[in-house]
């Protein structure tokens, strides 16, 4: 029996992707593709809603699926912790309501994220560069952001150096740690993150050639939907990789 999925955001770079994916597994059927044209309950019969769309609307988009019963799936990028929050006070209203938020499918770029948590707890000086394409409307990225808040996670308290943050040339404080933003033609997605330490510097790279380093782990994002309980952020929850870091 297959689980019926509609897609939110269906007609852009990651939801076309998206929908590719869900037609080609076996296990799910892509039932409705929903454009910023489609009514509001385009799509409600759905079992799970996957929402790929702008910042501004994907937190409505995903109270209101998981209001109506469905399991949701958010790509869309630039959740905040104060939207989570908000997002998790509207799943802890429902009974039985599952979401499961991605801020990056591809598996190396989630392990890039597991192995910078590891090396921040020996390093004090981390930084963060993230490239994108021009196209991106949010900056840092929800990548970068995520990747930030677990590096600070891991640190339990400790502060990072970041000398002269209130320098704007610094970058923008995300838990602590600088973060350095590129838009740019002729890039998909990069993130490098940077450690500092007495006669030696680590750099962990993660680079995107092209859409497809995304398939695996939207793929694990649909079959980990079904079993999903409250909220869960970050793919590396899903794939066995948090309690391994």
């Amino acid at each position: 029996m297959t689980v019926s999925v509609a897609v939110s955001g269906a007609t852009g770079r990651l939801g076309a992707f998206v929908c590719r994916v869900i037609e080609d597994h076996p296990d799910f059927e892509l039932v409705a593709r929903l454009t910023s044209a489609s009514a509001p309950d385009d799509g409600a019969a759905a079992e799970v809603l996957f929402d790929v769309t702008h910042p501004e609307v994907s937190p409505g988009i995903a109270a209101r699926a998981l209001r109506r019963g469905q399991r949701v799936i958010i790509g869309t990028s630039g959740w905040s912790a104060e939207r989570l929050d908000g997002l998790r006070a509207v799943v802890e209203e429902q009974p039985s309501a599952a979401a499961l938020v991605v801020p990056n499918f591809s598996l190396g770029s989630v392990l890039g994220t597991m192995l910078s948590t590891i090396a921040a707890r020996h390093f004090d000086s981390i930084e963060i560069i993230e490239a994108h394409h021009a196209g991106k409307i949010d900056s840092p990225s929800g990548t970068a952001v995520r990747t930030a808040e677990l590096i600070a996670a891991a640190r339990e308290g400790r502060e990072t150096e970041a000398r002269h943050a209130e320098q704007p040339a610094r970058g923008q404080l995300v838990a602590g740690v600088p973060v350095h933003s590129l838009r740019m033609q002729g890039v998909i997605a990069r993130q490098e993150v940077r450690f500092g330490g007495e006669g030696e510097e680590l750099a962990i790279t993660h680079i995107t050639h092209s859409n497809d380093s995304y398939r695996a782990g939207i793929r694990a994002a649909l079959e980990a939907i079904t079993s999903v309980d409250g909220l869960v952020i970050g793919l590396e929850q899903v794939l066995g990789l948090k309690d391994r870091a």
